[in-house]
């Protein structure tokens, strides 16, 4: 039986403790959960150093930004294991709760949703990657 928390998934982790997790769990996964377009032109995580692959699985796709009704199976079928843990990742932290949630009801027991995301918060300019996100922390990624 799955047991939860109030959030209806394992939590929230920081950029800074995802690659502590990622680093130290050799099982554990990152999937980014961002469009193919935001992949394309806005950049994607590297984790190269960890010696693992991030998984790319829409959870909406540009431009309708329609939820992707396969998302789980297609997560089974990328990890079958429901006691890894994985970190979902988006642009700011949003859609990541939401995959989280879909995973956890869907019986996985240590999903994260990743705060502030690959580009954080908007800052008074409205611009991304200038408060808190994967990238502002530092963290590898690349352009693909």
């Amino acid at each position: 039986m799955i047991n939860p928390k109030a959030n209806g998934y394992a939590g929230d982790i920081t950029p800074l403790e995802a690659w502590d997790t990622l680093k130290n769990d050799k099982n554990s996964l990152l999937v980014d959960v961002r469009s193919a377009a935001e992949w394309a032109y806005v950049g994607v995580v590297d984790l190269s150093r960890l010696d693992k692959e991030t998984i790319f699985i829409e959870w909406k796709s540009f431009p309708e930004m329609l939820v992707n009704q396969n998302f789980v199976e297609q997560m089974e079928e990328t990890c079958p294991d429901h006691e890894t843990t994985i970190i979902s990742l988006c642009r700011s932290g949003q859609r990541s709760i939401a995959t989280s949630k879909a995973l956890t009801k869907a019986g996985y027991k240590n999903c994260l949703n990743l705060l502030q995301g690959f580009e954080g918060d908007k800052n008074g300019d409205q611009h991304r990657s200038h408060i808190g996100g994967w990238k502002f922390c530092g963290l590898p990624w690349k352009q693909q």
